[in-house]
C-alpha cells in the first residue's frame, strides 16, 4: 500500500488553516503571534484521540483502520497554520503588513534598476548548475530508483536556490550602497516567503502521511 494522505489528514489540515491562530483569539485571548505558537502539543493530542475515537465508532474511515498519532498531527497542525499566515501575511494591513512590505523592499528601487554585468554571470551560472545538475540525475543510464533521483533533484534545487538567495542578500545587505541583486525584481522575499509559507506547509503534509505497508509475499 502506497503513502496516503487520508480524510482524517485533510480534516485536521482544512480545520488549522481555515482558522488558523488569529481566529482562535476569538476563543482563547492572548494567543495570537505572528510567530509560530507554542501551544500546539495540548490541540495535537486532542486530535489524535479525536482520531481514535472516529475510527473506534465508525463515525470516520481511514482506509487503513489506523488513527494519526501526535506526530502526524503535529505536522498538520503546522501545516495548517503556515498555510494560514500564508494570506495573512499578503491581505491584511491593508497590504502594509511588515512581511509584505519587506518582500517588496527586497526589490524595489527609486528610479531605473539597471542588469550588472556579475548579475548576468552569478545567475547564468546558477542557471547552468542547475539544468546540467538535472540531466546528471535524472539520465537514462543504469537502473532507475526514483525515490533517489527524487530526492536528489530536491537537494539540488535547495543548493541552487540558497546560492542564490545568498547573492541577493550580499547584494542588498553587504554592498554599500546597496545595489538591485537583479533588476527589480524582489527574488530574495519571494523565494524565502514561498519556502516557509507554502513549500514547507506542503512538506509537513507529505511527512505526515501513513507509511506503505510491507508487501506479503505470497505463499
Amino acid at each position: 500500500m502506497y503513502d496516503m494522505f487520508i480524510v482524517h489528514h485533510c480534516l485536521i489540515y482544512a480545520l488549522n488553516a481555515f482558522f488558523g491562530h488569529s481566529r482562535l483569539r476569538l476563543i482563547r485571548r492572548g494567543v495570537h503571534s505572528r510567530s509560530v505558537p507554542l501551544h500546539f502539543h495540548p490541540r495535537c493530542l486532542l486530535y489524535s484521540r479525536v482520531s481514535r475515537l472516529f475510527i473506534s465508532n465508525g463515525l470516520l474511515d481511514s482506509v487503513t483502520g489506523v488513527p494519526l498519532t501526535v506526530k502526524q498531527c503535529l505536522l498538520l497542525v503546522s501545516a495548517g497554520s503556515l498555510s494560514h499566515f500564508f494570506l495573512d501575511h499578503l491581505f491584511e494591513e491593508n497590504g502594509h503588513s511588515t512581511v509584505y512590505t519587506w518582500i517588496l523592499g527586497t526589490g524595489w528601487w527609486k528610479g531605473h534598476a539597471p542588469v550588472n554585468p556579475d548579475a548576468v554571470v552569478v545567475v547564468g551560472f546558477l542557471c547552468g548548475c542547475l539544468i546540467i545538475g538535472f540531466i546528471r540525475i535524472n539520465r537514462m543510464k543504469g537502473e532507475r530508483n526514483i525515490r533517489k533521483q527524487s530526492g536528489n533533484s530536491v537537494k539540488l534545487l535547495i543548493t541552487i536556490a540558497s546560492m542564490y538567495c545568498m547573492w541577493c542578500a550580499s547584494q542588498i545587505y553587504l554592498v554599500d550602497p546597496p545595489r538591485p541583486a537583479v533588476g527589480e525584481e524582489a527574488d530574495l522575499g519571494v523565494i524565502l516567503f514561498l519556502a516557509v509559507y507554502f513549500f514547507l506547509p506542503h512538506s509537513l503534509c507529505i511527512m505526515s502521511m501513513n507509511p506503505p505497508e510491507p508487501e506479503r509475499l505470497p505463499l
